[in-house]
């Protein structure tokens, strides 16, 4: 009877892993909008915004995230470290930082569809 049980335990763990595990990698991967800021104010993490560093903004990664960005109109990718919230405006996942922008080919242009997904989470 007691093996019975574990293997139903087993059994149940496997399918609850199964069933979360792709809700866990859907939080830390996206795509939308993309656009990119060069201002000299605070962050919402507390630090100054330095437009020649790789940082964006997301609405809801902790600070210190660090993200892969890739423009989905010519491929280039940039790692950043999420240090600030937003964007506000709908169908964006993330501000740039100037740098950020530049790397992935969206400066001229302002704006981008990009995807990214989280490669280190703090």
């Amino acid at each position: 009877m007691t093996n019975i049980r574990r293997m139903t335990f087993a059994a149940a763990t496997i399918a609850a892993c199964s069933i979360l595990t792709p809700l866990a990698a859907n939080a830390a991967t996206g795509c939308g909008g993309a656009s990119w800021y060069a201002l000299n104010s605070k962050t919402a993490s507390g630090e100054r915004m330095n437009p020649a560093t790789l940082t964006a903004a997301h609405r809801s990664l902790r600070f210190g995230t660090k993200v892969k960005v890739t423009n989905a109109n010519n491929g280039k990718a940039v790692v950043v470290r999420i240090n600030d919230r937003g964007p506000f405006i709908k169908g964006r996942v993330l501000d740039l930082s100037k740098a950020a922008a530049k790397n992935i080919g969206m400066v001229s242009s302002g704006t981008a569809k990009v995807c990214y997904e989280v490669i280190a989470s703090k």
